[in-house]
């Protein structure tokens, strides 16, 4: 087995030979045998560990025992210690999922910072099928079902085909020493109860049911990327994602056998998982919504609407304004000018008043059920409403309107359409408001 571990992946890193790799390293068997591997093999490594200071003098000396294991083999190392029960506490994680956000990002940063190509973490087969219990118990598709993934963009697993028994066998012939978490012998975690009570019942079934699932997930493997291509053919057909707004026609949609499960494949990396509330909606009136945690998904008349539910610009309620306006990333710098021959007013994208007629201070607000203008080229008013209907604005396109008013709360600019015809430049303005979109 020793060959076997080493071999492998002496064959997989052909391609990573002048790359500079970072490992994450707990001090676990797992990450001194990944660690071992990579340093016989002459690879440009470097040591990152995390102390999450959870277990008192136990972390202080995993931590103590990684830089111990860095110095006996001249390697660098980076330490981070973190407050992992206050970063839970703060974002109302679990201690496992806070654990996990402020590794990653420590890493991340220390990957761009010290200029790494890659990122090793010694996840095992072990973990992998750990994942796919974890997942099958909380209604996964099959992105859920493959396991641990052995290359996901700057991160590579390389001990993934190995068990932890092939592991500790390679970590025994080389009189390798690690550190052994005390919390990994309890159940009181998923993870913990699958490994030590699920795992043991698995094996009594079926002694090699750790190479059969293994071979399993590959299966799935191959049907995800099926499916997965099967999508990307599909999906020009009836979606169409513009400006960070996904319109779902639902015509097309329906005319693609099975299309109930290729939409609930799509909308799944968005949070939604709920697929009666889906279906409700398909067969709703217009206006419904649907929501995951950060997307809403909106029935209007032959299509589905998806979008960010923070969509709305950042300015909220009514707010004044004195020499710029900021919506969302839009910017207009506004100016008051004496009226000017040279001015070209055909200039695409700046608009202009008529300074003399506008009642300051001037404000923008959202726009509301009653709401009239005068559309610019129209001697009568018009309901904002209808103007809308004109324009066969979606109702996500019409909760992003703002409105540029006066201090009388007339409305001056529909920002972005058209402004108010009753305050438009004539040959008789002498001061102007000069509106202009700013980078």
């Amino acid at each position: 087995m020793i060959s076997v571990i080493k071999q492998h992946i002496k064959q997989e890193f052909l391609q990573f030979n002048t790359s500079k790799l970072l490992l994450a390293v707990s001090g676990g068997i797992d990450s001194v045998v990944m660690t071992h591997v990579l340093h016989q093999l002459g690879y440009d490594i470097a040591l990152a560990h995390v102390n999450f200071q959870l277990r008192g003098a136990e972390s202080q000396a995993d931590e103590d025992f990684v830089k111990s294991l860095a110095q006996q083999w001249n390697l660098p190392v980076f330490i981070q210690q973190v407050d992992t029960e206050d970063y839970a506490q703060k974002y109302k994680l679990s201690i496992q999922m806070a654990a996990r956000d402020l590794r990653y990002q420590w890493f991340e940063a220390l990957l761009k910072k010290e200029h790494f190509d890659y990122l090793l973490t010694a996840h095992h087969l072990d973990d992998s099928l750990e994942t796919f219990f974890i997942n099958l118990n909380r209604k996964t598709g099959l992105d859920g079902l493959t396991g641990i993934p052995k290359v996901n963009g700057h991160i590579i697993r390389p001990l993934l085909p190995f068990s932890r028994e092939e592991i500790l066998l390679y970590a025994s012939e080389h009189d390798l020493q690690w550190r052994e978490d005390s919390s990994n012998a309890t159940t009181k975690y998923e993870r913990n109860k699958i490994r030590h009570l699920l795992f043991p019942v698995l094996e009594q079934i079926n002694p090699d049911f750790r190479k059969d699932f293994a071979q399993s997930m590959q299966y799935l493997a191959f049907s995800q990327e099926l499916v997965h291509d099967y999508l990307t053919w599909l999906k020009p057909k009836f979606w169409n994602d513009k400006d960070g707004i996904v319109h779902i026609y639902l015509v097309e949609l329906q005319k693609i056998p099975h299309y109930q499960s290729i939409l609930f494949e799509l909308l799944k990396p968005y949070g939604f998982t709920d697929w009666q509330s889906i279906f409700e909606l398909l067969q709703g009136q217009a206006g419904k919504k649907v929501l995951s945690e950060t997307y809403q998904l909106l029935k209007d008349r032959s299509r589905l609407i998806l979008s960010l539910m923070d969509h709305n610009p950042r300015v909220k309620g009514n707010q004044p304004i004195t020499e710029r306006i900021e919506i969302g990333n839009l910017s207009y710098q506004i100016q008051k000018l004496p009226m000017d021959t040279n001015i070209n007013f055909k200039k695409k994208g700046i608009e202009y008043l008529d300074a003399e007629k506008v009642i300051f201070p001037l404000h923008i607000r959202t726009w509301k059920a009653g709401d009239y203008f005068y559309p610019l080229g129209m001697n009568g008013s018009k309901k904002l409403s209808d103007y809308f209907v004109d324009l066969k604005l979606s109702v996500i396109e019409k909760e992003k309107i703002w409105l540029l008013c006066d201090a009388q709360d007339q409305i001056l600019w529909v920002i972005g359409y058209r402004i108010d015809n009753r305050f438009k430049v004539t040959p008789t303005t002498q001061n102007l408001i000069k509106i202009e979109p700013t980078l």
